[in-house]
């Protein structure tokens, strides 16, 4: 099932074409116009394209002249026997396709939420309001509507933005990379995450009632890449506590991947603690993994809920969006 990226958005087909989209969104072009040029580009004739709107020809040929002088450019040049489009009609027409197949795409996904059926949805992930916020609303969601789709990434911040702008998910929870403009997005403060340090089941370190953090630069660490928030806030404790950093360092962003080094090593990671409770609890891993009692605090930046801004959210995707919201408002 399609997710739909920008349902009623004319604006954006029309970026490409003279003067700005609002302009043209504020002289009449309607979605009439946006199926005349469509049928004028597939039967190349206006007597048919009339025939096609249910329209007489003069009503056509007077459709025709409303969008040429919204542009200001010549959309069709006629012919002995019918007529061919200009580059800039082409370039209408190929946009009003996407226009229309959108639209008829948001009426089929409403269609579809209102008879129970679902929808799409893709979303995108840090790891604690993966757990904490996600996957409840999912549950929620998905008993209201169960035949709804949803795919969610966890990553990092860095890798959900660039797959949010290109389009590959909906809206994520995540934190604004800083090498990324602000200005591409909408987002709103939705949580703080605070981290802990989890290591195996008889680990060392579970012997102190509490740890030191120069206690634990001897061992082997599980870090995120250099530059997620959960590795800068733990160096920020070593740095301000004038320690040096810890030599032996393994790299992932794999959650799976750090838990089984820790459980089959010394070694220690940094996790937030909502996946430390999740790890603990009985209704979660309940494996042989320890959370170390810290001297110290680990807190991470703020997470947000972000879209891309003017982009337009699919039914279904703004149902699990405004849920999530809720929740947390």
């Amino acid at each position: 099932m399609a997710t739909l990226r920008n349902p009623g958005g004319i604006s954006e087909g029309y970026n490409e074409l003279p003067g700005d989209g609002e302009t043209l969104l504020r002289s009449g072009l309607s979605l009439r116009h946006m199926r005349m040029i469509v049928a004028l580009d597939d039967h190349g004739r206006v007597s048919a394209a009339a025939q096609v709107m249910n329209i007489s020809q003069p009503a056509a040929s007077r459709m025709i002249a409303e969008m040429e002088a919204v542009l200001e450019v010549k959309l069709c040049e006629r012919l002995p026997r019918g007529v061919t489009l200009t580059p800039y009609g082409k370039a209408l027409a190929r946009r009003a396709r996407s226009i229309l197949l959108e639209m008829r795409e948001v009426d089929r996904e409403i269609s579809e939420l209102k008879a129970g059926k679902g929808g799409s949805v893709f979303l995108g992930a840090v790891t604690a309001p993966a757990i904490e916020l996600a996957v409840p609303a999912i549950r929620e969601i998905r008993r209201i509507y169960p035949r709804i789709e949803i795919t969610m990434q966890v990553e990092t911040s860095n890798v959900l933005a660039r797959e949010l702008i290109a389009t590959r998910h909906d809206f994520i929870i995540a934190r604004i990379p800083d090498d990324l403009n602000p200005r591409l997005f909408e987002s709103r403060v939705i949580g703080v995450e605070k981290a802990c340090l989890i290591v195996r089941r008889g680990h060392p370190l579970t012997r102190a009632s509490v740890v030191r953090l120069e206690d634990t630069a001897a061992y082997d660490w599980v870090f995120q890449s250099g530059g997620s928030p959960l590795r800068q806030a733990m160096e920020s404790n070593f740095l301000n506590r004038n320690i040096a950093l810890p030599d032996r360092i393994l790299n992932t962003s794999s959650l799976l991947l750090t838990l089984v080094m820790v459980a089959q090593s010394d070694a220690i990671a940094p996790v937030s603690i909502q996946v430390a409770k999740f790890i603990q609890n009985p209704d979660g891993l309940a494996g042989a993994i320890d959370v170390v009692q810290t001297e110290f605090d680990i807190e991470v930046r703020p997470y947000s809920l972000i879209t891309v801004r003017n982009r337009v959210l699919s039914p279904a995707a703004k149902m699990l969006h405004d849920f999530i919201l809720r929740e947390v408002g």
